[in-house]
C-alpha cells in the first residue's frame, strides 16, 4: 500500500496504510465470532472450514485484478472466509483430545507449526513474485507490465489456498467424528441452555475473559510485524546476506522459521513437564515478557538508523524473542479456551478469543501509524513504549495469576497447563 504508484503500489501514506492494515487484520479476527456461531448452530466446524478456505482463495484471486475496487473486495472476502476457517479449525483440533489430555498443548503446538510452515513459504514465494527484480525482468521479457508483479503474488496465495482446500477435502476421513454438522437436538440444546450456565461455568468464563484482555495487549505488540516492523525492514534494514540482496518481505518468514524450529521443542517441553508445567496464566506472563524483550532489542537499532540502514540481525533477534513469546501464549491460549470453556459454547468462546486478537490488531495498526522512517527519536519512543507496556502487562498478570488459577481449578485440579 505504501509502495509508489509507478512501482505498482497504491501510494498511500504510512498513517493511512497502517490504519487500513489494522482495520483489515482486525476484521480477519472479528469475523471469527459470527463464524464460530454459524458453525455451532448451522454448518458444523468441518463444513465451515471448507467454505472459509474456498472464500479466502476467491478473495486472493480477486486481488489479482489490478483495480482498487477488487483490492478492497479481495480483502473483504479474505476476512469473511477467515472468520469461518480460523476459529473452527482450532475447535476441531481441540476436539481430537479429551479435556485433561496432557498432549493437548503439544498438539496445538504441532498445529501451530503446521500453520507456520505455510507462513514461512508464503512470504518467500509471494515476496519473490511481488518484489524481485529478477521476476520483473522475466515479465518484461514476456511483454507483461512489471509494475503488476504484486498481483502475481496475490495469485500465488490463491493457488496455495486452493491446494490446501483440496487436501483438506481429500483427508476429511481422518477427522473421525470431529466437526460434524450439529443435529437438531444439539442445536435446540444450545438454545435452551444459553441462560442456564452453572456457577462453575461462569467462573471458567471469568478466567477466559481476563486472559482475553492480556491476549489483546499481546497482539497490539506482536502484530507490529505486519506494519511498523515491515516498514522498518523495507526502509531501514539492509536486506542482504554476504552481499546477496533479497526482498524485504522475506523478513516475514523469520518468525515462521523460528516457529518450525522451536514448536517441536515447546511441544516436547510441555509433555515432559506434564503436571509440573507452568499454568496457562504463567505461560501468558512469559509470552508478554518475551514480547517486551524483543522490542527492547530494537530500541538501539532504531537509534542507529540515524547513520542509515542497520544490520538484519536486529530484526532476527526481535523475531526470535517474539516467537518464544508467541509459543508461550498463542497455542496455549487456543488450548485453554477449548479445554475450560463450556462445551456448548466452545465455538462462541473461540470467536471471542479471536475478537480479543482483533482488538489487538486494530490498535496495533493505529500505533504503527506513528512510524516515521526519517526520525530515529520517534522510532525509539515508539518501540520503547511497546516494550514498557507489554512488560507492565506481564507484571500485572503475575499478581493476577493466583486468582485466575483458582477460577480454572474447576477443570484443572492438578494445576497443569
Amino acid at each position: 500500500m505504501v509502495s509508489p504508484i509507478e512501482r505498482g503500489g497504491l501510494g498511500f501514506g504510512v498513517e493511512k496504510a497502517t490504519f487500513i492494515f489494522g482495520l483489515y487484520t482486525a476484521a480477519v479476527y472479528f469475523t471469527a465470532l459470527p463464524g464460530g456461531l454459524i458453525a455451532d448452530r448451522l454448518l458444523g466446524a468441518r463444513t465451515a472450514v471448507l467454505i472459509g478456505g474456498i472464500t479466502i482463495a476467491l478473495g486472493h484471486y480477486a486481488m489479482v485484478i489490478p483495480s482498487i475496487t477488487f483490492f478492497y473486495l479481495g480483502m473483504i472476502m479474505i476476512a469473511l472466509g477467515t472468520g469461518l476457517l480460523k476459529p473452527n479449525i482450532s475447535v476441531m483440533v481441540g476436539g481430537l483430545y479429551s479435556e485433561n489430555d496432557p498432549r493437548r498443548d503439544g498438539g496445538f503446538s504441532i498445529f501451530y507449526m503446521g500453520i507456520n510452515l505455510g507462513a514461512m513459504v508464503a512470504p518467500i514465494a509471494c515476496g519473490y513474485l511481488a518484489q524481485s527484480l529478477n521476476f520483473q525482468h522475466k515479465l518484461i521479457a514476456l511483454g507483461l507490465n512489471p509494475s503488476n508483479s504484486w498481483h502475481w503474488g496475490f495469485g500465488a496465495a490463491g493457488v496455495g489456498m486452493t491446494l490446501g482446500s483440496i487436501q483438506y477435502l481429500a483427508q476429511q476421513h481422518r477427522l473421525a467424528h470431529v466437526g460434524l454438522k450439529p443435529t437438531k437436538k444439539s442445536t435446540n440444546s444450545i438454545t435452551s441452555n444459553q441462560e442456564k450456565l452453572t456457577l462453575d461455568e461462569w467462573k471458567r468464563l471469568a478466567a477466559i475473559s481476563v486472559l482475553f484482555i492480556f491476549t489483546a495487549i499481546f497482539f497490539v505488540g506482536f502484530e507490529q510485524s505486519g506494519s511498523s516492523l515491515t516498514l522498518f525492514a523495507d526502509q531501514l534494514t539492509r536486506s542482504e546476506v554476504f552481499g546477496w540482496q533479497f526482498p524485504s518481505s522475506w523478513f516475514q518468514s523469520v518468525n515462521s522459521i523460528f516457529i518450525m524450529i522451536l514448536a517441536p521443542l515447546f511441544s516436547l517441553l510441555w509433555l515432559r513437564l506434564d503436571k509440573r508445567a507452568p499454568t496457562s496464566p504463567a505461560k501468558f506472563t512469559f509470552g508478554l515478557f518475551f514480547l517486551s524483550i524483543g522490542f527492547l532489542v530494537l530500541v538501539p537499532a532504531a537509534y542507529f538508523t540515524v547513520n542509515g540502514r542497520v544490520s538484519a540481525i536486529w530484526l532476527v533477534l526481535l523475531y526470535f524473542f517474539h516467537t518464544v513469546g508467541e509459543l508461550c501464549l498463542s497455542p496455549v491460549g487456543l488450548s485453554t479456551v477449548t479445554r475450560i470453556a463450556p462445551a456448548r459454547l466452545v465455538g462462541l468462546m473461540m470467536g471471542c478469543w479471536f475478537l480479543a486478537i482483533a482488538i489487538g490488531n486494530f490498535f496495533s495498526g493505529w500505533i504503527a501509524g506513528f512510524f516515521i522512517a526519517s526520525s530515529p527519536i520517534v522510532l525509539v519512543k515508539m518501540f520503547s513504549s511497546l516494550a514498557i507496556g507489554t512488560l507492565l502487562a506481564s507484571i500485572i498478570l503475575i499478581f493476577l495469576k493466583p486468582s485466575i488459577c483458582r477460577l480454572m481449578q474447576l477443570t484443572d485440579s492438578t494445576k497443569k497447563n
